[in-house]
């Protein structure tokens, strides 16, 4: 049986973040997302590679490896990226982030492009967009919107 060069269990994107901390990021994270824990595997001092599943999304992390360049938002000063994730009800999930220790850094709210979503730090520098698909938009619908809220055009690219 020839191996296959992407595993069954690895799609798409993976993000894999570096925490200080990683066992108190998993936690948190099952608490905060609803989590499950693939994997884990380390020492008695740091964990080297695990996998959560957030909903269905794999996500990877580890704690940090300064000997190796891995280094964590908060090593490093904040994150440029942001995760973004779905959840059946945003409004009880930013509540449960919240009560587990994550930062709101934009509320919950209505967007003009259908989806009701807000933005979190997690207690490790990680930033996370949630959102509810609350409302099927037309593209040019949401072109429309956009206008409106940004008081004039808006330029979309062709793909």
């Amino acid at each position: 049986m020839a191996v296959k060069a992407i595993p069954d269990n690895y799609r798409g994107a993976v993000p894999y973040l570096c925490v200080n901390g990683a066992a108190k990021a998993i936690e948190f994270y099952k608490n905060a997302f609803g989590a499950k824990e693939r994997m884990r595997m380390g020492d008695d001092k740091r964990i080297g590679h695990a996998e959560i599943m957030i909903g269905d999304a794999l996500i990877m992390l580890s704690d940090e490896y300064p000997e190796m360049g891995v280094r964590s938002p908060e090593s490093i000063g904040g994150t440029p990226v942001g995760i973004h994730l779905y959840f059946e009800d945003v409004d009880a999930l930013a509540k449960r982030a919240v009560d587990a220790g994550a930062t709101i850094i934009r509320p919950v709210e209505n967007h003009f492009y259908g989806d009701r979503g807000g933005k979190l730090r997690d207690p490790f520098g990680h930033e996370w967009w949630i959102a509810t698909h609350v409302e099927d938009v037309s593209p040019e619908e949401a072109k429309a919107r956009a206008a409106k809220l940004f008081g004039g055009a808006v330029t979309e690219t062709g793909v």
